[in-house]
């Protein structure tokens, strides 16, 4: 189980000054790999990201350096072959991107639709559909090789939950615009949507050259699976973002929440949010337990998905200590010491 010592190291009024993570690199026990083609990948996918985003520094380093979105996929995704593997290193670095637009420089919910109408658009006629919009120009790039290999059930997989993506997204920008902070089961149900998880299940299926049936992807036990990979992968984050989101003063954030809804203290929060992730690991493991079967070769598809949502569970653990994105140039101490030292706060 996740660790739960708790933080005594406070400031003269009482405040926390660090707080210590959970262990999950003992809890998650799952294989951590890397796809052989990670660096060649990284490299063309800086260069398109750049180059199709119109990126000028300090963007260039952020995205290339510290976010390192071709390390992510290859984390993620660590069988893909060369092909599918770019592709996948061009949707994160996209949906990155398109996270600061939409956090970043669009305060004004309508604005949030605009961009979601426009890059929905795309992704339904990626070859035809015209824009200006930069969003949109990157979904038609890595969208229109999606659909080279991808099979009809899992484009429309993809398709539907991005638009789920940018409900939400949506959502999140009119809770910012008016200080709303959500209690926590619709944090939670928000959060589902907004980790983008969902949209990058069809990936896997995408990656794996799979098309899943509607039987197997609206069965029960399937949904349970991908719902457990989601809240882990989601919580999980929230823990290692807390520092740099609170710096920030958002409040986006399961730890946030459940500080401001359940009065719990930082390290409090951060320990329950672990022992939520380490439930959601039980509930991945007992699902897949009980997978029923759809036939001999269905099956042989099933097995590749579900290990895609394993690779999905330990891949962001290890893309969090090798990027700087959360703990910048001390990641792999904080990896080792698991002591997290807080940021101050910047200006409002």
């Amino acid at each position: 189980m996740a660790s739960t010592a708790t933080c005594t190291v406070t400031c003269s009024d009482s405040q926390p000054t660090e707080f210590i993570l959970p262990d999950f690199f003992s809890d998650c026990r799952y294989p951590m790999r890397l796809n052989p083609h990670c660096d060649p990948v990284s490299r063309a996918t800086d260069q398109w990201l750049c180059s199709e985003a119109r990126l000028v520094e300090p963007d260039v380093t952020k995205y290339t350096t510290i976010l390192r979105p071709g390390y992510f996929a290859s984390s993620c995704y660590p069988d893909a072959d060369a092909f599918h593997i770019k592709v996948c290193a061009d949707f994160h670095g996209w949906s990155w991107k398109l996270d600061d637009w939409l956090e970043i420089e669009r305060s004004d919910v309508n604005d949030a639709w605009g961009v979601r109408d426009c890059c929905m658009s795309a992704f339904r006629d990626p070859v035809n559909f015209q824009t200006e919009r930069y969003s949109a120009k990157l979904c038609k790039s890595f969208f229109s090789r999606f659909k080279e290999t991808a099979g009809p059930g899992c484009t429309e997989r993809f398709i539907h939950t991005m638009d789920l993506w940018f409900i939400a997204a949506a959502k999140e920008v009119e809770n910012r615009t008016k200080g709303h902070i959500n209690g926590v089961e619709s944090y939670i149900e928000l959060r589902r949507d907004l980790s983008s998880c969902k949209a990058c299940f069809a990936v896997v299926e995408f990656v794996c050259q799979i098309d899943l049936p509607e039987e197997v992807v609206s069965h029960p036990v399937i949904m349970a699976l991908e719902e457990a990979t989601n809240d882990f992968v989601s919580w999980s984050n929230d823990i290692y973002s807390y520092n740099m989101e609170q710096s920030y003063h958002s409040t986006h954030n399961l730890v946030a929440v459940l500080m401001v809804k359940q009065g719990l203290d930082l390290q409090g929060a951060v320990d329950h949010c672990a022992q939520l992730c380490n439930i959601s690991l039980q509930r991945f493991e007992e699902n897949r337990a009980v997978l029923p079967s759809w036939g001999k070769e269905v099956d042989k598809d099933v097995a590749k998905y579900v290990e895609g949502l394993q690779n999905w569970i330990v891949g962001p653990l290890q893309w969090s200590f090798e990027c700087a994105r959360y703990f910048g140039k001390d990641a792999h101490i904080v990896k080792q010491n698991r002591i997290v030292k807080l940021l101050p706060k910047r200006p409002l």
